[in-house]
């Protein structure tokens, strides 16, 4: 099956509107969002102008939807899907005129569904340059990875995350909305998503070890233990 005809086949399963990703640039950084978002199980569209990159993300994971597309072209990036996706990471920084272009596409072109536009940055112009035209939130690499950014896009609330080992992290979250007002042994976490308490508690006020009382309240942190299947599996996350 062709990759145009793999992409409409894809397309037209995820309804009118799709709630997925598309990520433009597929170099070190780019690579990096799509691999996480694609481990978290989300719906990535990845394009880039150069086919050898295109080649070796497919090489990488030969299931990814990825199309060489000049992301210039406002027709190019929304006959490839790009602007029917509610998230876009315009993941390369240079040339700097092609990242703002393409966030300006993004962000304004006519019937586009696009909601936040995630732009990489090199430098404290650039990042000015792409608020300017519309960039929701401006990255570093230097200062986010990609990899930390894809599941930041896919789990809102987490804030912090200590890696154990390969399959069990710690992480610090925002109470999801279905905890708020409830007491840990009404949520019972252990029990019902496999996952121990660690603290809880407003911004630097945490209770280490909490009561079972504790009624958990709306913009608390809560500090969690557990697989990383586990965590992702919590609500909102």
């Amino acid at each position: 099956m062709s990759t145009t005809n793999s992409w409409w086949q894809w397309r037209s399963q995820q309804g009118p509107e799709t709630h997925g990703f598309a990520v433009i640039g597929a170099g070190r950084f780019g690579s990096s969002v799509i691999d996480e978002l694609i481990r978290c199980g989300a719906d990535v569209l990845a394009v880039d102008i150069d086919q050898r990159a295109i080649d070796q993300l497919r090489l990488i994971d030969p299931s990814v939807e990825a199309r060489v597309v000049d992301c210039t072209d406002e027709e190019a990036l929304r006959a490839a899907g790009v602007l029917d996706m509610e998230t876009v990471v315009v993941a390369m920084s240079e040339p700097i005129e092609v990242s703002i272009t393409a966030t300006l596409i993004a962000k304004d072109a006519p019937g586009t569904k696009v909601k936040q536009v995630i732009a990489r940055a090199t430098t404290d112009l650039h990042m000015k340059m792409l608020q300017r035209v519309g960039a929701d939130r401006v990255v570093f690499p230097s200062k986010m990875q990609g990899r930390r950014l894809g599941m930041e896009l896919v789990r809102p609330n987490l804030l912090e995350r200590l890696r154990l080992d390969d399959h069990n992290s710690i992480e610090e979250i925002r109470v999801p909305a279905a905890f708020i007002g409830q007491s840990l042994r009404e949520i019972n976490l252990r029990k019902n998503y496999n996952v121990s308490v660690l603290a809880a508690g407003p911004d630097n006020q945490l209770t280490v070890n909490p009561p079972a009382s504790h009624v958990l309240l709306a913009g608390e942190l809560l500090v969690v233990m557990g697989a990383s299947e586990s965590l992702a599996n919590l609500p909102g996350s």
